[in-house]
């Protein structure tokens, strides 16, 4: 035997459906059984016709066994006492309704659920699988207050009032009330209908209103009509550019506004949509207040600062749940740390810059600095791909290794000897000022929507320099690749460089270890390299040096020193550290054999710059 109840419960009334089996529901609004039933259970309450059910059973001895089991039973998520299901009518819009000549409103979405742009990808996956299998959407329900469904029913053939004439009507007296949807609640279907409206089928002229509501979703999901297309703002436009909310608005808010905007306008009310995941603790675990692991906005503010929460936004992949906790924010802000002091760097060194005088032609430009400006067009293709794909998360690590790698760790570096030691205007000093003066303006452009009063604290000393730009940075466009300076055969050759230097840096360490150096310009390093190597570093042995800051690099098949260790980064290579020769420069630190050579107090290399500064060596002592 089994029991079927079509008016009680989804599955049985999906299998009534289809053989036919009406939706037979006798129960009332209050969960009473209505004449409907055997007398002896009318009016009775559902829960208090248990026992009296059994008892009928035993009466006409077709109770077979009866005990108490435990079950899972719905239940009211507020005041938690048991509830039943009951079939009732509803209003449903139907996803099989013709919508244009040739579509139902299922396959209108699904063609629009094509054309939209979902980021990340599979939410196109998700949606559609959800609008292709959904039931019908049932758009009424049974509560006592929200958007009233304005429809009346002739007392007399109830027949549905189906005029615009009447919607129009309805729909003035809620714009001019006082309060709103609420007339519908508070006037009778005579003073909510014109003034002597008669029935179209009967000719009555005694109607009710209907007592349901919206669904809410109906309400949201009209929302873009409500604000770009019919709204009061003319600056909107309709469609929505984004829509953008959590991964459970497929379900949600997303799927709502596509089916009543392909029902109305017979397209998707927006062209892209975004979503996000949800924000979890440190450990993983959702926040609640009972957990006691919420982490409020405003307290990482008040703490850290606005830029500090907004980094934290793209540290990670926001299509995915993302972690929070103020150990995690502590090490955001050693980053963000990190890119304020470079542009500190930045702009201590371009204090004597101006751009519009001294900025250095590229073809002018020292080697180095153009391998520089051709690693910062890459950086800013990558942030013009990941802005327009939404993937900020890529716009931060990347930001972040070039500032913490490229910057500081290597050009910044690099650099610093040829900012404090060459005079003021020279091409040395001018082409290092010009890339930085690029790279000011590139790297704080890129990250303005991120770290934004940052980046503005920034832009107003950028405009002591040249007050000729923007009042400010949120007023200027992203930056744009440069072509000209774009060069991947000097990049490849840097990143050669780049693998030896990392060898030399090792083998200095190690020396450093056994206290034969305390800084690398005390050393003297001497290289054994394969032939591609050697041939780069040939080229340039006149500066080289400067490269792997230290004060003497030599080439050698047999390299001998006090540290000798086999290249790790450069197959077959050798790296012999020893004492540099000669005194060091008390201007500029490096060992050099010119230095107390006939009483000069400096290097070679500084007694030209200070000839050049007009300064005599004998006014150093």
């Amino acid at each position: 035997m089994v029991h079927m109840a079509p008016g009680h419960g989804q599955e049985d009334y999906l299998i009534g459906q289809r053989y036919g089996v009406d939706a037979f529901a006798p129960v009332d609004d209050e969960g009473r059984f209505t004449q409907e039933a055997p007398d002896w259970l009318r009016g009775i309450r559902v829960f208090d016709a248990n026992d009296l059910i059994i008892e009928k059973l035993q009466e006409v001895e077709a109770l077979i066994h009866k005990e108490v089991i435990s079950h899972s039973y719905p239940h009211c998520w507020r005041c938690k006492n048991p509830v039943i299901f009951r079939a009732t009518p509803q209003w449903f819009i139907s996803m099989e309704a013709k919508v244009n000549e040739n579509q139902t409103l299922r396959e209108a979405a699904l063609k629009e659920i094509e054309r939209v742009k979902w980021i990340p990808h599979y939410g196109q996956n998700r949606i559609k699988s959800m609008v292709e299998n959904r039931p019908d959407w049932c758009i009424s329900r049974q509560r006592s207050w929200g958007v009233p469904i304005t429809v009346f029913y002739c007392e007399n053939c109830g027949e549905i009032v189906k005029d615009m004439e009447v919607f129009e009507h309805v729909a003035n007296l809620i714009k001019n009330d006082e309060f709103g949807a609420d007339i519908w609640f508070e006037k009778s279907a005579k003073e909510l209908l014109p003034e002597g409206y008669k029935c179209k089928k009967c000719g009555g002229q005694e109607f009710k209103k209907e007592e349901d509501i919206l669904d809410v979703w109906f309400d949201s999901g009209v929302s873009h009509a409500a604000v770009l297309k019919y709204g009061e703002w003319e600056e909107l436009r309709w469609p929505a550019d984004m829509y953008l909310e959590g991964s459970d608005q497929h379900r949600g808010w997303f799927q709502s506004s596509l089916l009543e905007s392909v029902a109305s306008y017979n397209r998707a009310p927006y062209d892209t949509v975004l979503t996000h995941g949800f924000t979890l603790d440190e450990k993983g675990r959702k926040m609640s207040k009972s957990a006691g692991n919420v982490v409020a906005p405003e307290k990482v503010i008040k703490e850290y600062g606005a830029d500090i929460l907004r980094l934290w936004v793209v540290t990670e992949d926001y299509t995915e749940d993302i972690k929070i906790g103020f150990n995690l924010i502590k090490r955001i802000a050693e980053d963000y740390r990190k890119i304020r002091n470079t542009f500190r760097y930045f702009l201590g060194n371009l204090y004597d810059f101006n751009p519009n005088q001294d900025y250095v032609p590229y073809e002018n430009l020292l080697e180095i600095d153009r391998w520089m400006l051709s690693k910062l067009q890459n950086i800013i293709q990558i942030a013009d791909k990941s802005y327009e794909e939404g993937k900020f998360h890529k716009i931060y690590h990347t930001i972040k290794n070039f500032v913490i790698v490229d910057l500081s760790a290597i050009y910044l570096d690099i650099l610093k000897d040829r900012l404090y030691v060459y005079a003021p205007k020279s091409l040395e000093r001018r082409s290092a000022q010009t890339v930085l003066w690029e790279l000011l303006l590139s790297l704080n452009k890129i990250l303005a929507p991120i770290i934004s009063f940052t980046a503005e604290e920034v832009w107003q000393y950028v405009r002591k320099i040249d007050s000729s730009i923007k009042e400010s940075i949120h007023l200027e466009i992203m930056p744009v690749v440069n072509e000209k300076f774009i060069d991947k055969n000097l990049e490849e050759t840097y990143e050669k460089l780049i693998e030896i230097r990392d060898d030399v840096l090792k083998a200095i360490e190690e020396a450093r270890k056994q206290d034969l150096v305390r800084h690398p310009y005390e050393a003297r390093v001497i290289l054994k390299l394969p032939k591609e190597y050697k041939e780069i570093v040939e080229k340039r042995l006149d500066w080289i040096k400067f490269f792997f800051t230290v004060s003497q690099v030599e080439l050698s098949d047999n390299p001998e020193g006090d540290v000798v260790l086999n290249g790790e980064s450069v197959k077959d290579s050798v790296v012999a550290v020893s004492k540099a020769k000669g005194e060091k420069c008390p201007r500029c630190w490096i060992y050099d054999e010119s230095v107390g050579r006939n009483g000069q107090p400096v290097c070679d290399r500084c007694k030209i710059q200070l000839e050049i500064m007009n300064i005599k060596l004998e006014e150093l002592a």
